[in-house]
């Protein structure tokens, strides 16, 4: 009997410890100093920690230079650590010890792990590669760049425009390229090298590039968690993408776009609904896996919240992984509830070609999510704009938000 009682007060001690421990499992806030390891390379990102009023849960942003993006709720499950962006079905899981975390980066499908990357983390550190005081003689790699990728593997080239600002050792700025931004990159100069990265819970990017004696930048970028090409970009005041205008148009006989969707609850929406009557209207392909199109919803939420009463309707039409609703309904929920969405966003179905060829058959092609489609009072459309160059571009997005208010006060002052 008392070998008996021995052993259940040694249970009951254990249990007690055991307990103790979880409930002592906590994140320091703060800036915490991560990085993704893959190929032999470090991918830095940056994460600012704050522990929420309930005292379990906690808000993390992902810092990328001027951007702080905002994860979801962070978490404690069985000691382990979650910070889910699950708009972009991802996650980073870590265990915490005092000023380390220990874990990995997963990108998901569902619940299905389709790749991860190891992750570690630090807390006190906020630089992105090296301390900020800068070098004597560092280069400066200010300035505009015409860029080509290309994949090492299929040969596959690609052009972009690169767009930096540096000040001491530190460097801001994005690629942009025909359909997208490499959002926000930031880093720093290091003697004749450049590094870059970011991290928005779906893009994963790490940029390094020799900076040869007449300024040209060539490099290696990887992306996510199997992405990678090389790169050259020459220094260039003059480099230019295609007119984001002339990519994606109506096929000869067309002058309107016409559908039938259903919204997140099912219910159908058509363009021909009362609602469009008479009204200027801008159509956003979009999809809420794209952290792009986050970015011009960004935009197009405050806007049409100011100018909706001048006669104007959005209607977002999201091409998913899935065309079926049971399984796309909760992304679509959770993105317009997540950006404060208030127009309507319907499921037009998976970001395929084909899938976009049969939803939208007066178009050429959707080639870039996001792509704007904006028709006048009339129903006729006045210009298509493939993709989208966010904040992270600096000039290229002020220039875009200027050319698009004036479009639209322009189709807005047509009777």
């Amino acid at each position: 009997m008392r070998a008996i009682k021995l052993i259940f007060g040694l249970f009951a001690a254990v249990s007690i410890w055991g307990c103790q421990s979880s409930a002592e499992t906590v994140l320091k806030p703060g800036t915490w100093r991560g990085t993704f390891a893959r190929d032999g390379q470090l991918l830095p990102i940056i994460l600012d920690v704050s522990k929420n009023p309930d005292g379990k849960t906690y808000t993390v942003y992902s810092v990328n230079g001027s951007e702080r993006l905002k994860m979801d709720t962070a978490y404690f499950e069985k000691d382990s650590l979650h910070i889910p962006m699950q708009l972009f079905d991802s996650e980073i899981t870590a265990s915490v010890n005092g000023d380390k975390l220990t874990g990995v980066y997963k990108r998901l499908d569902g619940i299905k792990v389709l790749g991860f990357l190891p992750f570690q983390a630090t807390f006190g550190d906020s630089h992105r590669f090296f301390r900020e005081d800068a070098e004597a003689g560092v280069k400066n790699v200010t300035g505009k760049y015409a860029t080509i990728f290309k994949n090492e593997v299929t040969g596959d080239s690609s052009v972009a425009v690169g767009n930096f600002t540096q000040r001491g050792n530190i460097v801001e700025g994005s690629f942009l390229t025909p359909t997208s931004d490499y959002r926000f990159l930031s880093g720093n100069v290091k003697g004749d090298s450049l590094y870059l990265s970011t991290f928005d819970g779906s893009n994963a990017y790490l940029i390094k590039a020799a900076i040869l004696k007449d300024g040209t930048l060539k490099g290696a970028f990887w992306s996510g968690i199997r992405g990678y090409k090389t790169f050259t970009s020459v220094l260039n005041e003059n480099a230019k993408l295609p007119d984001a205008t002339k990519l994606t148009y109506l096929k000869p006989g067309s002058e309107t776009v016409d559908f039938t969707f259903p919204d997140a609850n099912g219910k159908p929406l058509s363009l021909k609904d009362p609602r469009f009557k008479d009204k200027a209207v801008i159509i956003q392909i979009m999809g809420s896996w794209c952290p792009n199109c986050m970015d011009e919803t960004n935009f197009l939420v405050p806007w049409y919240k100011k100018n909706k009463s001048r006669g104007v309707e959005i209607v977002g039409l999201a091409f998913e992984h899935s065309n079926d609703l049971a399984v796309s309904a909760p992304k679509l929920k959770r993105m317009v509830s997540r950006l404060g969405i208030d127009y309507p966003v319907l499921l037009a179905g998976t970001n395929t070609n084909v899938a976009t060829a049969k939803a939208l058959p007066m178009l050429n092609k959707v080639m870039s999510y996001p792509t704007t489609i904006f028709i006048d009072k009339k129903g006729k459309v006045r210009e298509i704009h493939t993709g989208f160059s966010g904040p992270g571009t600096g000039k290229y997005y002020d220039e875009f938000v200027t050319d698009f208010n004036q479009l639209m006060d322009k189709l807005l002052s047509e009777k």
